[in-house]
Protein backbone atom coordinates (compact mmCIF):
# COMPACT_ATOMS: atom_id res chain seq x y z
CA UNK A 1 0.00 0.00 0.00
CA UNK A 2 1.13 3.50 -0.87
CA UNK A 3 1.55 5.66 1.63
CA UNK A 4 -0.08 8.61 1.75
CA UNK A 5 -2.28 11.16 4.39
CA UNK A 6 -5.10 10.08 4.14
CA UNK A 7 -5.88 6.03 3.69
CA UNK A 8 -9.63 6.23 4.44
CA UNK A 9 -12.22 9.22 4.11
CA UNK A 10 -11.82 11.68 7.38
CA UNK A 11 -8.80 9.54 8.89
CA UNK A 12 -4.87 10.20 9.37
CA UNK A 13 -2.46 8.49 7.31
CA UNK A 14 0.51 6.99 9.18
CA UNK A 15 2.24 10.29 8.90
CA UNK A 16 -0.41 12.83 10.31
CA UNK A 17 -1.05 9.78 12.99
CA UNK A 18 2.71 10.36 13.99
CA UNK A 19 2.13 14.27 14.10
CA UNK A 20 -0.02 13.42 16.42
CA UNK A 21 2.30 12.33 18.89
CA UNK A 22 2.52 13.96 22.13
CA UNK A 23 0.90 17.20 23.66
CA UNK A 24 0.32 20.27 21.58
CA UNK A 25 2.21 22.34 24.03
CA UNK A 26 5.62 20.56 23.64
CA UNK A 27 7.64 20.40 20.64
CA UNK A 28 9.15 17.15 19.35
CA UNK A 29 12.66 18.04 20.59
CA UNK A 30 10.34 18.15 24.25
CA UNK A 31 9.33 14.77 23.96
CA UNK A 32 12.42 12.83 25.66
CA UNK A 33 12.52 15.18 28.46
CA UNK A 34 8.92 15.41 29.04
CA UNK A 35 8.55 11.35 28.94
CA UNK A 36 11.00 11.25 31.16
CA UNK A 37 9.62 13.85 33.96
CA UNK A 38 6.36 12.05 33.91
CA UNK A 39 7.94 8.73 33.87
CA UNK A 40 10.21 9.99 37.26
CA UNK A 41 6.94 11.72 38.72
CA UNK A 42 4.46 8.48 38.11
CA UNK A 43 5.06 5.70 35.58
CA UNK A 44 8.09 4.38 36.45
CA UNK A 45 7.60 4.27 40.48
CA UNK A 46 6.68 1.24 41.77
CA UNK A 47 3.02 0.11 41.69
CA UNK A 48 2.46 1.14 45.51
CA UNK A 49 4.27 4.08 45.69
CA UNK A 50 1.93 5.81 43.10
CA UNK A 51 -0.94 8.05 43.26
CA UNK A 52 -2.80 9.61 40.43
CA UNK A 53 -2.95 13.22 42.16
CA UNK A 54 0.56 13.05 41.63
CA UNK A 55 0.58 12.73 37.96
CA UNK A 56 -1.77 15.67 38.07
CA UNK A 57 -0.07 17.52 39.43
CA UNK A 58 3.29 16.60 37.10
CA UNK A 59 1.28 17.55 34.29
CA UNK A 60 0.12 21.02 35.79
CA UNK A 61 3.70 21.53 36.56
CA UNK A 62 4.21 21.64 32.66
CA UNK A 63 1.44 23.84 31.64
CA UNK A 64 1.36 26.28 34.04
CA UNK A 65 5.46 26.58 33.00
CA UNK A 66 4.37 26.68 29.94
CA UNK A 67 1.61 28.91 30.05
CA UNK A 68 3.85 31.29 32.22
CA UNK A 69 6.88 31.14 30.03
CA UNK A 70 5.46 32.22 26.90
CA UNK A 71 2.24 30.28 25.78
CA UNK A 72 2.66 31.31 22.06
CA UNK A 73 4.88 28.76 21.62
CA UNK A 74 5.51 25.16 22.32
CA UNK A 75 7.69 23.90 25.19
CA UNK A 76 11.46 23.04 23.64
CA UNK A 77 14.99 21.46 24.82
CA UNK A 78 15.57 24.34 25.74
CA UNK A 79 13.38 24.38 28.75
CA UNK A 80 15.05 21.13 29.44
CA UNK A 81 17.87 23.58 31.75
CA UNK A 82 15.29 24.59 34.03
CA UNK A 83 13.33 21.74 34.83
CA UNK A 84 16.89 19.95 35.70
CA UNK A 85 17.81 22.56 37.95
CA UNK A 86 14.52 22.61 39.59
CA UNK A 87 13.93 18.97 39.89
CA UNK A 88 17.49 17.36 39.40
CA UNK A 89 19.06 17.31 42.91
CA UNK A 90 15.47 16.26 43.96
CA UNK A 91 15.86 13.06 41.90
CA UNK A 92 19.60 12.01 43.06
CA UNK A 93 19.64 9.05 45.43
CA UNK A 94 16.01 8.75 44.44
CA UNK A 95 16.33 6.19 42.33
CA UNK A 96 15.34 8.96 39.46
CA UNK A 97 12.39 9.24 41.17
CA UNK A 98 10.12 12.02 41.82
CA UNK A 99 7.67 11.71 45.57
CA UNK A 100 4.92 14.44 46.22
CA UNK A 101 7.15 16.33 48.30
CA UNK A 102 9.80 16.06 45.57
CA UNK A 103 7.50 17.30 42.77
CA UNK A 104 6.08 20.35 45.60
CA UNK A 105 9.88 21.18 46.47
CA UNK A 106 10.92 21.58 42.80
CA UNK A 107 7.67 23.23 41.12
CA UNK A 108 7.90 25.98 43.64
CA UNK A 109 11.98 26.32 42.86
CA UNK A 110 11.18 26.25 39.15
CA UNK A 111 7.62 28.41 38.86
CA UNK A 112 7.93 29.95 42.54
CA UNK A 113 6.78 29.61 46.69
CA UNK A 114 2.81 29.72 45.82
CA UNK A 115 2.55 27.00 43.19
CA UNK A 116 2.06 23.92 46.01
CA UNK A 117 -0.62 25.88 47.44
CA UNK A 118 -2.18 27.54 44.40
CA UNK A 119 -2.44 23.75 42.71
CA UNK A 120 -4.69 22.42 45.89
CA UNK A 121 -6.65 25.51 45.47
CA UNK A 122 -10.14 25.11 43.68
CA UNK A 123 -10.11 29.08 43.05
CA UNK A 124 -6.71 29.11 41.71
CA UNK A 125 -6.76 25.96 38.87
CA UNK A 126 -8.48 25.17 36.11
CA UNK A 127 -7.41 23.60 32.74
CA UNK A 128 -4.40 22.15 34.47
CA UNK A 129 -3.14 24.80 35.09
CA UNK A 130 -2.30 26.70 39.11
CA UNK A 131 -2.62 30.34 39.20
CA UNK A 132 -1.30 32.26 41.43
CA UNK A 133 -4.47 34.33 42.42
CA UNK A 134 -7.94 33.83 40.71
CA UNK A 135 -7.74 37.18 39.45
CA UNK A 136 -4.92 35.25 37.04
CA UNK A 137 -7.00 32.69 36.81
CA UNK A 138 -10.29 34.81 35.67
CA UNK A 139 -7.84 36.25 32.66
CA UNK A 140 -6.85 33.18 31.51
CA UNK A 141 -6.72 33.27 27.40
CA UNK A 142 -7.70 30.10 25.71
CA UNK A 143 -6.60 31.31 22.44
CA UNK A 144 -3.67 30.49 22.96
CA UNK A 145 -3.43 26.79 23.30
CA UNK A 146 -6.21 26.63 20.70
CA UNK A 147 -3.87 28.22 18.08
CA UNK A 148 -1.34 25.70 19.25
CA UNK A 149 -3.68 23.04 18.65
CA UNK A 150 -4.77 23.49 15.23
CA UNK A 151 -7.64 21.84 15.55
CA UNK A 152 -9.27 20.36 11.89
CA UNK A 153 -12.35 19.51 10.53
CA UNK A 154 -15.28 17.60 12.48
CA UNK A 155 -15.32 13.80 11.37
CA UNK A 156 -18.08 11.93 12.28
CA UNK A 157 -19.06 8.39 11.26
CA UNK A 158 -20.02 8.34 7.89
CA UNK A 159 -19.87 5.10 7.18
CA UNK A 160 -22.84 3.14 6.15
CA UNK A 161 -24.67 2.13 9.66
CA UNK A 162 -24.05 -1.76 9.02
CA UNK A 163 -20.28 -1.21 8.68
CA UNK A 164 -20.31 1.36 11.42
CA UNK A 165 -18.72 0.09 15.26
CA UNK A 166 -21.32 0.34 18.08
CA UNK A 167 -19.95 -0.27 21.46
CA UNK A 168 -20.60 0.73 25.16
CA UNK A 169 -18.73 0.33 28.22
CA UNK A 170 -19.44 -0.90 32.17
CA UNK A 171 -21.22 1.59 33.58
CA UNK A 172 -19.66 3.69 36.62
CA UNK A 173 -21.71 4.53 40.07
CA UNK A 174 -21.08 8.00 40.92
CA UNK A 175 -21.79 10.20 44.57
CA UNK A 176 -24.63 12.03 43.30
CA UNK A 177 -25.95 13.01 39.75
CA UNK A 178 -26.33 16.44 40.98
CA UNK A 179 -22.65 16.14 41.56
CA UNK A 180 -21.58 15.00 38.58
CA UNK A 181 -23.63 17.20 36.61
CA UNK A 182 -22.06 20.26 38.64
CA UNK A 183 -18.77 19.00 37.74
CA UNK A 184 -18.79 17.81 34.01
CA UNK A 185 -20.42 21.49 33.57
CA UNK A 186 -17.56 23.07 34.79
CA UNK A 187 -14.91 22.18 31.53
CA UNK A 188 -11.86 23.85 33.00
CA UNK A 189 -12.24 21.55 35.59
CA UNK A 190 -12.07 18.09 33.58
CA UNK A 191 -8.13 18.29 33.84
CA UNK A 192 -8.66 17.27 37.51
CA UNK A 193 -10.27 14.38 36.75
CA UNK A 194 -7.50 12.67 34.67
CA UNK A 195 -6.65 9.06 34.99
CA UNK A 196 -2.96 7.33 34.39
CA UNK A 197 -4.39 6.56 31.04
CA UNK A 198 -5.62 10.06 29.87
CA UNK A 199 -6.74 13.65 30.25
CA UNK A 200 -9.44 15.88 28.53
CA UNK A 201 -8.17 19.85 28.49
CA UNK A 202 -11.12 22.55 27.28
CA UNK A 203 -9.41 24.70 24.64
CA UNK A 204 -12.63 27.30 24.64
CA UNK A 205 -14.22 29.60 26.64
CA UNK A 206 -17.89 28.97 27.46
CA UNK A 207 -20.05 25.40 28.86
CA UNK A 208 -19.71 22.48 27.90
CA UNK A 209 -21.97 22.62 24.24
CA UNK A 210 -19.48 23.28 21.39
CA UNK A 211 -16.60 22.69 24.14
CA UNK A 212 -13.52 21.56 22.25
CA UNK A 213 -11.00 19.45 24.48
CA UNK A 214 -7.88 18.27 23.91
CA UNK A 215 -7.51 14.15 24.38
CA UNK A 216 -4.23 12.94 25.88
CA UNK A 217 -4.04 9.61 25.91
CA UNK A 218 -1.04 7.18 27.06
CA UNK A 219 -0.64 3.27 25.62
CA UNK A 220 1.87 0.77 27.10
CA UNK A 221 2.22 2.35 30.31
CA UNK A 222 3.66 -0.68 31.73
CA UNK A 223 6.31 -0.42 29.44
CA UNK A 224 9.75 1.46 29.73
CA UNK A 225 8.62 4.06 27.06
CA UNK A 226 4.50 4.49 26.83
CA UNK A 227 3.33 5.72 24.05
CA UNK A 228 1.87 9.40 24.11
CA UNK A 229 -0.47 10.56 21.19
CA UNK A 230 -3.64 13.21 21.08
CA UNK A 231 -6.89 13.86 19.58
CA UNK A 232 -9.49 16.28 19.59
CA UNK A 233 -13.18 15.92 19.97
CA UNK A 234 -15.98 18.28 20.47
CA UNK A 235 -19.66 18.38 22.32
CA UNK A 236 -21.61 18.46 19.37
CA UNK A 237 -24.99 17.70 21.15
CA UNK A 238 -25.87 18.40 24.91
CA UNK A 239 -29.09 17.15 26.27
CA UNK A 240 -30.87 17.68 29.45
CA UNK A 241 -34.38 17.35 31.37
CA UNK A 242 -34.74 21.06 30.28
CA UNK A 243 -35.85 19.61 27.02
CA UNK A 244 -37.55 16.57 27.87
CA UNK A 245 -38.56 15.62 23.86
CA UNK A 246 -34.93 16.21 23.04
CA UNK A 247 -33.38 13.87 25.92
CA UNK A 248 -35.94 10.93 25.16
CA UNK A 249 -35.50 11.00 21.85
CA UNK A 250 -31.65 11.12 21.60
CA UNK A 251 -31.70 8.45 24.62
CA UNK A 252 -34.16 6.23 21.86
CA UNK A 253 -32.19 6.43 19.10
CA UNK A 254 -29.22 5.33 21.19
CA UNK A 255 -30.47 2.39 22.43
CA UNK A 256 -32.00 1.34 18.55
CA UNK A 257 -28.49 1.66 17.80
CA UNK A 258 -26.78 -0.58 20.19
CA UNK A 259 -29.42 -2.86 19.93
CA UNK A 260 -29.25 -3.19 16.12
CA UNK A 261 -25.53 -3.72 16.74
CA UNK A 262 -25.75 -6.61 19.45
CA UNK A 263 -24.76 -3.97 22.89
CA UNK A 264 -26.53 -4.59 25.57
CA UNK A 265 -28.90 -1.22 26.61
CA UNK A 266 -27.29 1.71 27.77
CA UNK A 267 -29.85 2.55 30.47
CA UNK A 268 -31.06 -0.59 32.12
CA UNK A 269 -35.02 -1.36 32.12
CA UNK A 270 -36.15 0.67 34.99
CA UNK A 271 -33.47 3.40 34.90
CA UNK A 272 -33.81 6.98 34.29
CA UNK A 273 -31.99 8.82 31.64
CA UNK A 274 -30.34 12.42 32.85
CA UNK A 275 -28.24 14.09 30.76
CA UNK A 276 -26.66 12.80 27.25
CA UNK A 277 -23.74 14.42 25.33
CA UNK A 278 -21.99 13.64 22.19
CA UNK A 279 -18.44 14.25 21.65
CA UNK A 280 -17.25 14.33 18.06
CA UNK A 281 -13.84 13.80 17.05
CA UNK A 282 -11.96 16.14 14.56
CA UNK A 283 -9.21 15.24 11.95
CA UNK A 284 -6.39 13.18 13.17
CA UNK A 285 -7.91 11.09 16.08
CA UNK A 286 -6.15 8.39 17.14
CA UNK A 287 -9.76 6.31 16.76
CA UNK A 288 -10.77 7.92 13.38
CA UNK A 289 -13.85 9.06 12.34
CA UNK A 290 -16.78 8.69 14.85
CA UNK A 291 -17.94 10.16 18.01
CA UNK A 292 -18.23 9.00 21.98
CA UNK A 293 -21.25 9.77 24.31
CA UNK A 294 -21.00 10.49 27.94
CA UNK A 295 -24.58 9.64 29.52
CA UNK A 296 -25.63 9.80 32.70
CA UNK A 297 -28.53 7.98 34.63
CA UNK A 298 -30.36 6.88 37.31
CA UNK A 299 -31.53 3.70 39.25
CA UNK A 300 -32.89 2.51 41.98
CA UNK A 301 -31.85 5.47 43.63
CA UNK A 302 -28.24 6.03 42.61
CA UNK A 303 -26.25 7.60 39.59
CA UNK A 304 -24.11 6.01 36.82
CA UNK A 305 -21.93 7.07 34.10
CA UNK A 306 -21.21 5.47 30.98
CA UNK A 307 -19.38 5.88 27.81
CA UNK A 308 -20.77 4.66 24.65
CA UNK A 309 -19.11 5.11 21.01
CA UNK A 310 -19.84 4.56 17.39
CA UNK A 311 -16.76 4.26 15.00
CA UNK A 312 -16.24 3.89 11.26
CA UNK A 313 -13.86 1.08 10.22
CA UNK A 314 -10.37 2.35 11.06
CA UNK A 315 -7.45 2.82 8.47
CA UNK A 316 -4.63 -0.33 8.52
CA UNK A 317 -2.32 1.72 10.59
CA UNK A 318 -4.92 2.96 13.42
CA UNK A 319 -6.12 -0.64 13.32
CA UNK A 320 -2.94 -1.89 14.18
CA UNK A 321 -2.05 0.48 16.75
CA UNK A 322 -5.15 0.20 18.26
CA UNK A 323 -5.76 -3.05 18.60
CA UNK A 324 -1.69 -3.72 19.90
CA UNK A 325 -1.92 -1.44 22.52
CA UNK A 326 -4.83 1.48 22.37
CA UNK A 327 -8.03 -0.57 23.14
CA UNK A 328 -7.10 -2.13 26.25
CA UNK A 329 -6.17 1.58 27.27
CA UNK A 330 -9.28 2.61 25.68
CA UNK A 331 -11.59 0.53 27.33
CA UNK A 332 -9.70 0.52 30.92
CA UNK A 333 -10.26 4.28 30.71
CA UNK A 334 -13.92 4.35 30.58
CA UNK A 335 -14.40 1.85 33.27
CA UNK A 336 -13.74 -2.01 32.36
CA UNK A 337 -12.28 -3.82 34.77
CA UNK A 338 -12.59 -1.45 37.48
CA UNK A 339 -9.33 -0.03 38.11
CA UNK A 340 -9.53 3.18 39.38
CA UNK A 341 -6.72 5.05 38.36
CA UNK A 342 -6.95 4.04 35.47
CA UNK A 343 -10.16 5.11 34.60
CA UNK A 344 -11.47 9.00 33.88
CA UNK A 345 -15.19 8.02 35.05
CA UNK A 346 -13.58 6.55 38.49
CA UNK A 347 -11.68 9.47 39.25
CA UNK A 348 -15.09 11.61 39.13
CA UNK A 349 -16.47 9.24 41.68
CA UNK A 350 -13.27 9.03 43.61
CA UNK A 351 -12.99 13.01 43.89
CA UNK A 352 -16.72 14.02 44.09
CA UNK A 353 -17.07 11.44 46.89
CA UNK A 354 -14.15 12.77 48.87
CA UNK A 355 -15.87 16.65 48.60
Amino acid sequence: MTTNETTAPNQPGPIGFARMAGSSIAGRDAAPWVTDFLNAAYYRRAREERAVDDLRLAFSVLTTYWYRKDPTRRLRVTDLPAFHRAFGGERFGNKGWLDREALERGAAALIGDWFPEAYADAERRGWGIAFETPEDKAAYDHAHRLALAKVGELTAESAPLDQQVWHTYDPVEMPSAEAVIAALTKPETWPDYASELGRFTPLRPGGLLNQTFEIEVAAGTDKPVPLWTRGYVTITTLVTPEDPKALHNWFEGLEAGMKQHGEPRIVPEGGEPLVGFDLTTHAGHFMGSGHNRLVLYALDGKAYARAAGTWDPMSWHLDKAYQSQGKDAQHAFWGVGNEPELSMLHQIAIALGAQ
